[in-house]
């Protein structure tokens, strides 16, 4: 579904990622691990349009997306849910999540179909979206990325600031949108839970990808080389 090949990403005359490769299948998940800095978050803001690239850099479903504007890969079906949740301040629950229908692409989700994948924001869909609790607030922005109705759901750090329970609760949920057909991509810095969800790992360490492969054929010494830098002990 997603075919990125020699991906570069500049901010200015600084340049963040170095010719990366990375796949997504339909209906996979992949996460992409690494430290601070490392350029993950630049991978995603590449793909979601944020971030202009070379023509060919970026294909989704077979179609070239490098050069569109963020709106419409939205609209070619790519949504993501920012680091920091990025909701509108000034919006109720139930308004922030209809900002996410803007592209107006018909599918799956829909207001009924988030308060049943989140029924704690059914109940407080007429509160301010900042009134919530910071994991409330993360299923807003995972609503509201798919009120798009997207093909390939782009997931930027979803345990930052969050609890071990509430981030167990969060990524709970993903399966549950990959069942209805969604391709997913997380940022992840936990290791262990990159491993436990993913079909695929990338590891990346200063805008390169240092180790790729399923959960399963990768042993933790790898892992801890290609995140750190260093040979695991």
């Amino acid at each position: 579904m997603l075919n990125v090949r020699n991906l570069v990403a500049r901010y200015g005359q600084f340049q963040a990622l170095f010719g990366i490769d990375v796949d997504v299948a339909k209906g996979g998940m992949v996460a992409l691990i690494g430290a601070n800095g490392a350029g993950k978050s630049t991978f995603l803001k590449s793909v979601a349009g944020q971030i202009p690239s070379k023509t060919g850099a970026i294909r989704f479903n077979d179609v070239d997306i490098g050069a569109l504007p963020a709106e419409e890969v939205v609209r070619r079906g790519v949504s993501m849910v920012p680091e920091g949740r990025r909701l509108f301040r000034s919006l109720t629950v139930e308004e922030n999540l209809k900002v996410g229908a803007f592209a107006g692409r018909s599918g799956r989700w829909t207001l009924q179909a988030i308060y049943a994948l989140f029924p704690a924001l059914e109940e407080r869909r007429s509160n301010s979206a900042m009134a919530l609790s910071g994991g409330q607030q993360q299923m807003v922005a995972i609503g509201r990325a798919l009120m798009s109705n997207p093909d390939l759901l782009l997931c930027d750090e979803l345990s930052l600031g969050l609890s071990p329970a509430v981030v167990k609760d969060i990524y709970t949920i993903l399966p549950r949108i990959r069942a209805e057909g969604v391709s997913i991509v997380v940022v992840e810095q936990d290791i262990d839970t990159a491993l436990r969800v993913a079909d695929q790992v990338y590891c990346f360490m200063h805008g390169r990808v240092t180790l790729k492969g399923a959960p399963a054929d990768l042993t933790k010494e790898q892992v801890s080389a290609a995140y750190f830098g260093i040979e695991g002990h």
